[in-house]
């Protein structure tokens, strides 16, 4: 197995640069998502690993080999692909070892193989069907054993999970979480979900308009994000941002009806700040300050939606037997150490 190293990578469509001079180093055997909204160039990186997309600058390494000009077949990667892409007259043996017995690998070889990747994957007794017969979940194991049995030094996820219902990805992700710890390899994972990005990932890369924003541990990111963007990427529901400014050394932030001391280096009086809070560390109070106009009722916790009076809406967390009703006038108080201050014009993070 071998780490991916990216240097100073950029990638152009014409005129229009889509990626620009990312440099990133994903270790041997890391498992590393890259997340971000749509357009952001997340799957436009991956393909560049794979070899689909060509790299206009830059260096791509597998291990200590320059792979920037080589041939996706010689780079050393597999790809498993949003869609299943699999053959419809093979049956599961056959689709999985169709690649090896292309590359004129012997038969006893490729039954050897398929074997071993269908009980990592749990397909022993599928191996005769063919994918009609199949669920969406197993076809995706399918599709992921095709990648196993090449041997590859990295895997390469393009959104696998996209495709399945709700059920099926809690299910797969739990899978593909399994085959890591199993096999140890490297693995670079796209998705735009960020649930899969927690659970999934040692590494998370998030990108904005083909440039990387922060990259770290889930949970690092989770409570150390550098700027505006991450902190409201990361985290389901996302993090309730409030406008605000700062006056006399402190934070007036009206849409929570609070002024508040906090532990750092304030800019000027005057200055328009953002203060971002987690729904988990909001609690309602008595109060009428706030109207509830949706609540989720989740089981062990809700939600509530809430708008300030000064139009501004934020989410709370709720647990316990009291739980607000739509309609209900409430009051907020929340912990000035949990929330974070961001520049209001350049989203960078006031620390």
């Amino acid at each position: 197995m071998s780490g991916v190293t990216l240097n100073e990578v950029i990638k152009r469509y014409g005129d229009v640069q889509v990626i620009h001079g990312v440099d990133l180093q994903i270790e041997d055997g890391e498992f590393c998502v890259f997340v971000g909204p749509s357009g952001c160039g997340k799957s436009t990186l991956l393909r560049m690993v794979a070899g689909l997309e060509e790299t206009t600058e830059g260096q791509i390494k597998i291990g200590q080999r320059d792979v920037t000009r080589m041939d996706p077949a010689d780079r050393g990667v597999a790809m498993v692909f949003q869609t299943y892409a699999l053959y419809p007259h093979m049956t599961v043996e056959e689709n999985m070892g169709f690649g090896l017995k292309m590359n004129g690998h012997p038969a006893a070889e490729i039954r050897r193989k398929v074997g071993d990747a269908s009980q990592v994957l749990k397909l022993d007794d599928y191996l005769k069907r063919k994918p009609k017969a199949l669920s969406g979940g197993q076809r995706q194991r399918v599709a992921i054993g095709r990648a196993i049995v090449r041997g590859p030094e990295v895997f390469l996820f393009d959104e696998p999970l996209s495709n399945l219902d709700a059920e099926l990805r809690v299910e797969m992700r739990v899978e593909i979480a399994r085959l890591h710890q199993e096999i140890g390899a490297t693995m670079i994972y796209v998705t735009h979900d960020q649930v899969e990005a927690m659970t999934l990932a040692d590494k998370i890369v998030v990108l904005r308009a083909g440039v990387i924003e922060q990259v770290g541990a889930p949970m690092d990111l989770y409570r150390n994000p550098d700027n505006k963007f991450v902190a409201g990427f990361i985290g389901s529901p996302a993090m309730n941002f409030v406008n605000g400014h700062v006056q006399g050394g402190a934070v007036v932030v009206p849409g929570l009806d609070q002024t508040v001391q906090m532990d750092l280096t304030l800019p000027d009086d005057g200055t328009a700040i953002t203060l971002g809070i987690r729904p988990e560390h909001i609690e309602i109070i008595a109060g009428s300050t706030h109207k509830v106009e949706l609540t989720e009722a989740l089981g062990g916790v809700s939600y509530a939606y809430l708008v300030a009076s000064t139009g501004e809406k934020l989410i709370v967390e709720e647990r316990g037997d009291e739980r607000s009703k739509i309609g209900d006038m409430v009051g907020l108080k929340y912990d000035p150490i949990r929330a974070m201050l961001f520049h209001a014009e350049t989203e960078a993070r006031i620390r």
